[in-house]
């Protein structure tokens, strides 16, 4: 009963399993499990082969070292002996490749499929197979790496050669893969296409919302872009458009971005479309894609009927035909089909017939297939506007939704409608114009060409002069005023050695002498009459043309033609020049980065997020792809690892900018939701409440179109900080000289008396009333009003100096030498001095830099003390302006007690005293 039980496992372990090795030990595999390296899709790489290969497959596994073939066809021929040759090359270089004669490794023996391979005749189909034995030296070419990586870039070539010719007469290449690739349209575009859509009601909820056009407009221009989504989008995909000999990373990553290029197939859709072309697929190389005649990898054919290669072949084949006997089954689920008519052949991704290829589209079906998915996507969101007015009217009806809910757009349901198309159109103005114009260098088709005029048409002449007219209706409807103007050209220097040229309008720049004009051109001046009122005030212009300049600054209302024009450009480089790739690509490359500088100097969106999308990622994003598929040329001869890895820089730059986009979305939306719930007074979640304030805010400043005044940082709220005490300094500087400067108060021995401690003001002011009134010592009144201190102004203590000074005293100073000159006497007849009851009294005033402290006063009990006086060093006209004026004296009277005239001396370093005469002649001056 046990071995009745066991018995149908052990033959299904039999039949369904064969022995690999993993690891070093052997085990029971599947015999359809996935290979390491496998074909997919093969097509006729001769033009025109004598044998008609409808299956081609290899797979290759590392487990078990084999290699597993199947070849299925027919053929015209009569009787013929062949010969075949399998190689297998990766990233361009050739890896593995074997000779073998069918016949001889017994190669197609079945048991109901007759000798079909041995030889081949007319009518007879061929049916060959066969499991071919390898060693580690065998695929030693291989790298390791080429089992894991995404997109593995190899083909497979089989070529069939007649033994009685020794020539070529069949060649089919199949492209091999490992399984793992960047394409994964069925998750990827689903991710990709359900955010677009979040993006589209988004944007659809801000323009509905509200009755007032301007705050509608304002909430509108807020939302994120399905204008910007999908110029990100048919960016990245129509990178391939480029002439190129793409890696296969590239155009495997952007298969997952084809939708929004209208690239999406179906085969009844293709089948149509098949048949109102015809058979007229056009040549896939002239947009730089290998097409049928065009192999790939070099072959020697003497070298393969030569004797070492005969002896080689002779042991595969032993090592094949037991191989065969044992029972090993040949069947394989992992298997391509022949490409179908117009398609490049498989393995090769030039130009933008290869990156059609990816989705099984032919370049001839192109234009026909992004139409008409274009034209269901027109339908679709008329459709969709139409049916949601008439789901409002039904919520209304049924009473499960207010009456005054979106009133505005309840009654203007059909404007919404016609705008909503039109913004369609606008969307798809690039992908249409492109495919339009690729047709018309691609295939001259009468039929095709005629429906592509048409489009291109509509879509140049229909969006461009709406656009025009848009602009024409602001300037002569919107108070804009048109003045002479002109434009000057002037001379400029690039780096200070390249001659350049500038143009500068007058009214901006008016013309300088300093600079120089090689000339001027007449211009004109349109500026608008009042700037306080914005183009998105006029309500009537909003619902007009609000499809094409709401979510523009107001500044910048008209930079929808900018932005059409630029596309315009795009779609030629890219399209018109795809015969012709350097020109192509640098030309393509000169609009982009005219286009991005512009961008960044305008930035010409109202939202933020936009600005930051549009012009500085889409923009970095288009201007470095362009710049590295450059190097992407076949004139280059670029070894195709290399080229795989700039394709995994291009994918990371285009991955990180389709990132962006989406986490851009996701806050569009929240924002779209804060827009639309800014009049509820119940916001949620409510830890948002204080974000929709500001971001209302934000809104209403942005509207302005001014700058952002600066932040004012608010001073730190410092803690009080305890002052340790300050430790006293040592003095950094010490005196070890003072040089007193000769002074005319030197030369006056009354003064010097003073100076010396010889006399002192209240005794010579003493013996003077004495000896002229003859009274007694003793005195009546108090010493507070005698004191003879209190007619001047300064305190206690303190000496006067003389009250007059000339202006030669002051200059010595400056003079280069010390002789001093008193040409002029020390009191003029103009001044004298105050006297108080007749008796003469010395002023004198302590200059700024002497120390009062060693000045005795009058009243000083011991005046027979010497004082030595300290000299200023400096004179500054404070001190000389503070000087009290004496009382001038009238003029045609002489005073009769002014000083004689001092002779001059010179003063080295001591000052001699007066002769006799001289104190003579000053005390008879006293008297």
């Amino acid at each position: 009963m046990v071995l009745a039980f066991l018995s149908p496992v052990v033959s299904a372990i039999q039949e369904g399993y064969v022995v690999g090795t993993i690891g070093g030990q052997e085990y029971l595999v599947k015999d359809d499990r996935r290979p390491s390296l496998y074909t997919q899709d093969f097509g006729d790489c001769m033009g025109g082969s004598s044998i008609n290969v409808t299956r081609f497959d290899a797979a290759y596994y590392k487990d078990n070292m084999t290699i597993l073939f199947h070849l299925g066809g027919e053929t015209y021929l009569k009787n013929e002996t062949i010969m075949m040759y399998i190689g297998v090359f990766a990233y361009g270089e050739s890896r593995f490749d074997l000779t073998f004669n069918p016949c001889s490794a017994n190669i197609a023996r079945k048991p109901l499929t007759v000798i079909s391979a041995c030889p081949v005749m007319a009518g007879t189909p061929i049916d060959a197979s066969g499991i071919i034995p390898i060693s580690e030296n065998d695929v030693a070419g291989i790298p390791s790496i080429a089992l894991s990586i995404p997109d593995f870039e190899g083909q497979a070539i089989l070529r069939i050669f007649s033994n009685l010719t020794q020539s070529e007469i069949g060649c089919y290449s199949g492209v091999v893969t490992n399984g793992s690739s960047f394409s994964q349209p069925a998750w990827v575009s689903s991710i990709l296409g359900a955010f677009t859509v979040v993006a589209v009601v988004a944007s659809f909820a801000t323009a509905i919302y509200g009755e007032n056009v301007p705050e509608m407009r304002k909430h509108y221009a807020h939302s994120f872009s399905v204008l910007v989504v999908f110029a990100v989008w048919q960016h990245i995909y129509f990178s391939g458009a480029l002439s190129m000999n793409w890696p296969s990373v590239l155009v495997a990553f952007w298969s997952n971005y084809a939708w929004a290029g209208g690239m999406v197939y179906t085969e009844a859709m293709q089948n149509t479309i098949n048949n109102f072309i015809g058979s007229n697929k056009g040549n896939t190389s002239h947009v730089g894609a290998a097409g049928t005649g065009v192999a790939g990898g070099g072959f020697d054919v003497q070298k393969i009927y030569s004797r070492d290669e005969l002896s080689k072949r002779e042991a595969f084949e032993k090592l094949m035909s037991r191989s065969n006997a044992a029972g090993n089954s040949t069947a394989s689920s992992w298997y391509g089909h022949p490409v179908k008519p117009g398609l490049p052949l498989p393995g090769n991704f030039s130009g933008f017939s290869g990156t059609l290829a990816q989705e099984n589209i032919p370049a001839s079906n192109a234009f026909m297939t992004g139409f008409l998915w274009f034209l269901v996507l027109l339908a679709g969101v008329a459709v969709s506007v139409v049916a949601f007015k008439i789901l409002l009217e039904g919520l209304r009806s049924m009473k499960m939704m207010r009456r005054n809910r979106l009133v505005y757009f309840r009654k203007h349901w059909l404007g919404y409608t016609i705008l909503s198309v039109l913004r369609t159109v606008s969307i798809g103005f690039f992908m249409l114009i492109f495919l339009t114009l690729f047709q018309f260098s691609y295939l001259d088709s009468t039929r095709l060409v005629a429906i592509a005029a048409v489009v291109f048409s509509i879509m140049l002449l229909g969006l461009g002069g709406l656009a025009g007219y848009a602009c024409f209706y602001r300037i002569k409807f919107g108070g804009y005023t048109y003045e002479p103007d002109q434009l000057n050209i002037e001379n400029r220097r690039l780096l200070r050695v390249i001659p350049w040229y500038r143009l500068k309008r007058n009214s901006d720049f008016p013309c300088s002498e300093d600079n120089t004009y090689a000339g001027s051109i007449r211009w004109w001046r349109v500026s608008p009459a009042s700037e306080e009122k914005s183009v998105h005030d006029y309500d009537e212009y909003t619902k007009r043309f609000g499809w094409l300049a709401a979510r523009f600054r107001r500044t910048r209302w008209w930079f929808f033609v900018v932005w059409l024009v630029y596309e315009f450009a795009r779609a030629c480089f890219l399209a018109g020049a795809s015969g012709s790739p350097m020109v192509q690509v640098f030309g393509l490359l000169s609009v982009e980065f005219i286009a991005f500088v512009g961008l960044v100097v305008l930035r010409p969106f109202e939202g933020q997020r936009l600005n930051v999308v549009a012009v500085y990622f889409l923009g970095f994003s288009k201007v470095v792809t362009v710049a590295l598929s450059a190097a992407f040329d076949v004139r280059f001869g670029l070894q195709r690892i290399t080229a795989t890895a700039i394709g995994i820089v291009i994918i990371v730059i285009q991955g990180l900018l389709t990132i962006a986009v989406l986490i851009c979305i996701i806050l569009g939306a929240i924002s779209s939701y804060m827009s639309v719930m800014r009049n509820r007074d119940t916001f949620h979640p409510k830890r948002l409440v204080p974000l929709r304030g500001r971001y209302l805010d934000h809104l209403d400043f942005k509207v302005k179109d001014i700058p952002r005044p600066p932040k004012v940082k608010p001073e730190p709220v410092t803690s009080p900080v305890v002052m340790e005490p300050e430790i006293p300094k040592e003095p950094y500087f010490s005196v070890s000289s003072v040089w007193r400067m000769a002074k005319v108060e030197d030369e006056d021995e009354e003064f010097m008396n003073e100076i010396n401690g010889e006399a002192s003001q209240l005794t010579l002011a003493k013996s003077k009333r004495d000896s002229l009134s003859g009274t007694p010592v003793g005195h009546g009144r108090s010493p507070s009003i005698r004191s003879d201190v209190s007619y001047s102004s300064l305190p206690y203590g303190a000496r006067m100096h003389r009250a007059s000074w000339s202006a030669q005293d002051i200059s010595e100073l400056f003079a280069p030498t010390r002789l001093r000159t008193l040409s002029n006497p020390l009191y003029s007849s103009k001044e004298s001095r105050r006297c108080t009851g007749g008796v003469p009294r010395l002023m004198t005033r302590m200059s700024s830099g002497e120390d009062a402290s060693r000045q005795r006063g009058p009243l000083s009990a011991d005046v027979s003390r010497s004082v030595t006086p300290v000299a200023s060093p400096t004179f500054g006209n404070a001190a000389a302006s503070s000087i009290p004026r004496p009382k001038s004296t009238p003029r045609g009277r002489k005073s009769s007690r002014s000083r004689p005239q001092l002779q001059t001396l010179v003063s080295e370093s001591r000052i001699p005293r007066l002769a006799r005469a001289a104190n003579a002649t000053v005390a008879e001056a006293s008297r």
